[in-house]
């Protein structure tokens, strides 16, 4: 390990604290941040993805924020190449690379590579899209278990976008697509970094759903309303955009769209936003060499900040 470089990956479900943590290992620790978040990539996605304040980001500057149009897609693959370079350039500066957030398939991405596979094909989604509408999410994800029950045991009944993606391959090249990885994986970022990877989870997800529900509360407050108005009276955007269809601001396009009234879309945003807190501490339980910090004692009390910050730097220095 002595000749490569150090990285640092810091995981954890939504609404953990990932972000207050890694600003404050860059106060003590000579490192540059990268945001790992399929949100925090969308310019004008700010509230409703808790993306750092600008007086945050003025201080603690995240590369791969803000670097894409709502009216586009980001893949798990522009990210990996986006990350590499980034933590080229930042190891090339004399820094360490801490990589930040919960979208777990783009810290997968790094560690996995990601195989070659087929562009996506318009007229296959419009199929799979039509047979969702008539069908619902969950039949689709039966029918995925079915060819491809490797990435459907990943995935929640109702990830439509994975969902989609799981079938369009499975349809354009007959094999699934967890076997496409397996043929086509790429080198692990670990054999180039001196890899430490942590996460913050909870001892007590109830802990944590309150979190969330509060937290989302405070978006509201924030004009998260306004914020996603905005969005559509902008005209070129619609609920199919990876950026339309994160968490939260589904439920408030539809709010929007007068399909939800207010009370069913709070109840909606803090269900999908528990849904994919679930999804997460899925991934962390499975992932291999990760230190886990806890962000509640054995007695379920909540841990305060700088104890955590002495136990991820114990494990980082």
């Amino acid at each position: 390990m002595a000749n490569k470089p150090r990285a640092i990956f810091l995981m954890g479900p939504t609404a953990s604290g990932k972000t207050d943590l890694a600003m404050a290992l860059a106060d003590r620790l000579p490192v540059e941040l990268v945001s790992v978040d399929s949100a925090l990539v969308y310019r004008g996605l700010d509230i409703g993805s808790a993306k750092p304040s600008p007086e945050e980001l003025a201080r603690y500057p995240h590369r791969l924020i803000d670097i894409c149009d709502p009216s586009q897609s980001y893949s798990a693959g522009q990210f990996r190449r986006d990350a590499l370079q980034a933590m080229a350039e930042i190891v090339a500066g004399g820094r360490t690379p801490l990589l930040v957030g919960g979208t777990m398939l783009y810290f997968r991405a790094l560690l996995e590579g990601m195989a070659e596979l087929p562009e996506a094909d318009p007229a296959v989604r419009a199929e799979i899209e039509a047979q969702a509408e008539r069908e619902g999410w969950p039949a689709l994800h039966r029918e995925l278990a079915a060819v491809d029950p490797e990435l459907a045991a990943e995935l929640h009944p109702n990830h439509s976008v994975r969902i989609e993606r799981g079938l369009e391959v499975y349809r354009l090249t007959g094999k699934p697509l967890s076997e496409l990885r397996r043929e086509q994986a790429q080198d692990s970022v670990a054999e180039h970094y001196d890899l430490r990877q942590l996460a913050l989870v909870p001892r007590d997800r109830a802990l944590l759903h309150e979190r969330i529900a509060l937290r989302f509360q405070r978006m509201l407050e924030a004009g998260f309303v306004d914020e996603v108005r905005t969005l559509r009276g902008r005209g070129d955007l619609h609920e199919d955009l990876p950026a339309i269809r994160a968490v939260g601001y589904r439920q408030v396009w539809q709010y929007l769209e007068g399909r939800l009234d207010y009370e069913e879309m709070v109840a909606a945003g803090v269900a999908a936003t528990r849904q994919l807190a679930k999804r997460q501490l899925t991934w962390l339980r499975r992932w291999q060499d990760l230190a886990r910090i806890y962000t509640q004692d054995a007695a379920g009390r909540v841990r305060k900040n700088d104890e955590m910050l002495a136990e991820a730097l114990k494990f980082l220095t």
